[in-house]
This record gives C-alpha cells, sequence and structure tokens, in this order.
C-alpha cells in the first residue's frame, strides 16, 4: 500500500502579462485569464466573474491609465478559494468612481467591480504609475475539493 499525501492547501499560482495599452487588449486580457483560471480548475461561474473583474479593471487602464510609451500589466494570483486580480498602469492618478445617470452606458466599471470583489483597493507602484486590485472569493478549484 502507498502512502496517501495530504493536497497542499497553501499552494499558489501565479500568472502575469503586459498589454499594449490599446482597447483591443481588452479582450486579450479576458482571453489569457479565462485559459489561465480553467487550468487552474475554477469553476466557470467563479471565472465568468473574475473575467468581468479583469475587463473592467483592464478598460480602466487602458481609458485612464494610458501614457505613450508605457504597458499596462495584469497580474493574477490564486489561492485555494481567493484569487486576486492587479491591473496597474502607468498613470499615478488614483481611480475615481464616478456618479453614472440611469441613461449613461459608461461609469459604472468600479461599483460592478466594488460589488463582485470581497475588497478592492490601490496603491503606487514604482517607478511609476499605480496598482488598482480586487480580491475574490471563489469556490476552490477542483483538484482542491477533490482532495
Amino acid at each position: 500500500m502507498l502512502p496517501m499525501t495530504a493536497h497542499d492547501q497553501s499552494i499558489t499560482e501565479q500568472w502575469q502579462m503586459q498589454f499594449t495599452s490599446s482597447p483591443k487588449c481588452v479582450s486579450l486580457v479576458r482571453q489569457q485569464v479565462g485559459k489561465i483560471l480553467e487550468s487552474w480548475g475554477y469553476d466557470v461561474d467563479d471565472v465568468d466573474r473574475m473575467l468581468l473583474v479583469c475587463s473592467e479593471l483592464a478598460t480602466n487602464a487602458v481609458q485612464h491609465g494610458r501614457r505613450p510609451g508605457h504597458l499596462f500589466e495584469v497580474r493574477v494570483t490564486a489561492e485555494g478559494a481567493t484569487c486576486l486580480v492587479e491591473v496597474s498602469d502607468a498613470s499615478p492618478l488614483p481611480p475615481r468612481p464616478v456618479s453614472a445617470g440611469s441613461d449613461n452606458e459608461h461609469g459604472r466599471g468600479l461599483q460592478l467591480v466594488a460589488a463582485l470583489a470581497e475588497e478592492i483597493g490601490h496603491r503606487p507602484r514604482h517607478p511609476l504609475g499605480k496598482t488598482v486590485w480586487a480580491r475574490l472569493l471563489l469556490d476552490a478549484p477542483k483538484e482542491e475539493a477533490d482532495a
């Protein structure tokens, strides 16, 4: 009989990539993050929530954080049922929630992120810009749930 080993609940997965500060790259962010979260074993509903958060933060980086000659970066760190998404751009200006009217098509991204995440925040990024982040609670990845 072979000895059984317990699954290490503290395994951390991390992925990051830089993108051109272009609206076309927001869909590329969704594609890449979706692939990585699925490969880590997260459930489709959790992946969809994370993709929505990533999309909103990436869109804000492109629209409000664009600086000529600078890329934006997306980093996803998952540890069990906790997943952190961080989007860094070249602007030092902190994110600012906007009061959108009922007819406005824009201006609700940060409110949506706040509604989906357990916590959100931002911090300066050295040597340039800022990082906006959101931490979500998800179901444990399939591999962990089966352990």
